[in-house]
């Protein structure tokens, strides 16, 4: 099965994630044709709502990282991180901290290349995966939205 539109991509601003919800329910396997970013085929991978979502890069490293994951937490929309092998670890320890741990999220990690995987889960399983399966790579996070 395939979705292909002549208007961007695929879940992106349009109802093409309850389609990837449906697949990722239903043990299909989810496949994205990335364009110039790694977060477009994350996102739409991820099975998260895409109708709205908050890119934010890299957190801070060291100053104004806690004020600024304290505001993430809140967000009631999609969040969009990026993060390096030596940090992804720190990084999930201190998302669950602070989005909680039955936040629902994604980790798309070398995208379009040999050891492309994406794993979904909370937050505090997304770290436990990757305490047992230590791997390098590009990440990306997805994080789904506060619920109101």
């Amino acid at each position: 099965m395939a979705l292909v539109t002549d208007a961007g991509t695929p879940g992106i601003s349009d109802p093409g994630f309850l389609l990837v919800r449906e697949c990722i329910r239903n043990g299909v396997d989810v496949e994205c044709l990335p364009g110039a970013t790694a977060f477009v085929p994350a996102l739409v991978n991820s099975g998260l709502p895409c109708d709205r979502f908050l890119f934010e890069g890299f957190l801070p490293v060291k100053k104004g990282r806690k004020t600024r994951l304290e505001a993430l937490a809140e967000a009631d929309c999609t969040i969009v991180l990026y993060e390096s092998t030596h940090r992804i670890l720190k990084a999930l320890e201190e998302l669950a901290l602070f989005f909680g741990p039955d936040r629902p999220a994604s980790i798309s990690r070398e995208l379009t290349k040999v050891f492309e995987e994406t794993v979904r889960g909370s937050l505090p399983e997304l770290l436990k995966y990757y305490k047992d399966h230590p791997v390098k790579g590009e990440f990306v996070i997805i994080i789904g939205g506060k619920n109101p």
